[in-house]
């Protein structure tokens, strides 16, 4: 199944972290990835999360507007808005 891809926007990239703002349409996903370094999300708005997980396992999860959270190195997955609406959220990488 073909999605849209999510539209991001680099803020910050110096020696310290990596920031990025994701945006996404209903039904867009990230594609398949897997994260170099630690990092933190913060919701923009509420997400809507459909998580592919390797394996084939799916989860689904809904994270409030301005939360936040972490997660370590070596997470891989794809995001995809599974919900009716845009969702965005800032995720800052920590070198």
């Amino acid at each position: 199944m073909s999605r849209p891809a999510v539209q991001s926007e680099m803020l910050i990239d110096d020696s310290r972290v990596r920031v990025t703002r994701f945006d996404f349409e209903p039904g867009a996903e990230t594609g398949w990835h897997r994260h170099g370094m630690d990092y933190v999300i913060t919701t923009l708005t509420e997400c809507q999360m459909i998580l592919e997980m390797p394996g084939g396992e799916t989860n689904e999860v809904t994270i409030p507007a301005g939360t936040v959270y972490r997660r370590e190195e070596g997470v891989e997955h794809n995001v995809i808005n599974g919900g009716k609406a845009a969702m965005s959220f800032v995720e800052t990488e920590l070198k």
